[in-house]
C-alpha cells in the first residue's frame, strides 16, 4: 500500500489543487439565489453570509493578486442592485412570453431558465474581475442542475428568455441583445478553432427581438442574426442572418392515413 501510494504522489501533477473550493462555490452560489429572491431571509444576515462564503472560495480561486482578491468582494458587491434589477426583468419577459406560466413565483423558482439566467449574471461579474475558476464552477453548478451551459464569459442582456432550459449551450464569447427567446436544445458555439485564438470572438451575436427555436445551432464569431429575425428549429447557422428574416429546413413532413 506505501508504494502504490508513493507512485500516485509521483504521477499527480502539481497543480495546487484543493478540491474544497468547488463546495466552496457551490454553497455561495445557493446561498446567493435564496438572499435575491427568499423573502423570509433577513438581507442583512445573508449578506454577511454571502460575504464570508464569497472570500472563501476567492481566496482558493483567486490568481490575481492578493490586492486585487482582497477587494473582489466589495466589486462584486456593488453590482448585485443592477443585476437584480436585470433580472426582475427577465423574470416579467418569462411571464409574457410563457402562456403555461400563472404567477411570477412560478418563474423564480421552478423555472430552470431563470435559474440558469440568474446564476449566469452573477458569474459573469465574478467572470469580469478574472476570478475565472470561481466563476466557471457557478456556471458548472447551474449546469449540473438545469441542463443549461451558459459560459460565463457570454455577454447576455436584458431581459431574455430560456424556455424550458435542457440542453442549451452558450460559449464564451456568444453576444445576446434584449428581448431574445432562445429554446431548448439550442446551441450558439463556434466553429472548430485552435488553441491559440483563445482570445479572439469565436461565438455569434444574436441581435435584438430573435426567436431561436428548438435544437438550433449558430456557429462562427462572424456570425451575427439580425434583429427580429426567427431562426426555426434543427436548423444548422454558420453565415449571418439578415434582420427580419426567417430561417428553416425545406424538409417536410408528410402524414398518411394508415
Amino acid at each position: 500500500m506505501k508504494q502504490i501510494i508513493e507512485q500516485l504522489q509521483n504521477i499527480k501533477q502539481n497543480t495546487d489543487l484543493n478540491y474544497s473550493v468547488k463546495t466552496s462555490v457551490e454553497d455561495f452560489t445557493q446561498k446567493i439565489f435564496s438572499v435575491l429572491f427568499d423573502d423570509s431571509i433577513d438581507l442583512a444576515n445573508g449578506f454577511k453570509e454571502l460575504e464570508l462564503l464569497f472570500k472563501k472560495a476567492a481566496k482558493i480561486s483567486c490568481a490575481s493578486t492578493q490586492e486585487i482578491c482582497d477587494k473582489a468582494w466589495i466589486v462584486f458587491a456593488e453590482k448585485l442592485p443592477s443585476i437584480l434589477k436585470d433580472l426582475n426583468k427577465d423574470a416579467t419577459y418569462f411571464m409574457e412570453s410563457d402562456p403555461a406560466a400563472r404567477r411570477v413565483e412560478e418563474i423564480y423558482f421552478a423555472y430552470p431558465g431563470f435559474y440558469a439566467i440568474a446564476i449566469h449574471r452573477l458569474s459573469h461579474e465574478i467572470y469580469n474581475q478574472k476570478l475565472y475558476l470561481f466563476a466557471r464552477l457557478m456556471s458548472e453548478y447551474a449546469h449540473r442542475l438545469t441542463g443549461t451551459d451558459i459560459h460565463p464569459g457570454a455577454t447576455i442582456y436584458a431581459p431574455v428568455f430560456i424556455d424550458h432550459a435542457t440542453g442549451i449551450v452558450i460559449g464564451e464569447t456568444c453576444i445576446i441583445e434584449p428581448n431574445v427567446k432562445i429554446y431548448q436544445g439550442v446551441t450558439l458555439g463556434a466553429l472548430s478553432v485552435s488553441k491559440d485564438k483563445q482570445d479572439t470572438k469565436r461565438h455569434p451575436t444574436v441581435k435584438s427581438n430573435v426567436c431561436i427555436y428548438a435544437n438550433a445551432t449558430i456557429l462562427g464569431g462572424e456570425t451575427i442574426v439580425g434583429e427580429n429575425s426567427i431562426i426555426g428549429g434543427n436548423v444548422w447557422v454558420t453565415k449571418s442572418v439578415p434582420s427580419n428574416s426567417v430561417v428553416y429546413n425545406t424538409i417536410q413532413a408528410n402524414i398518411k392515413s394508415r
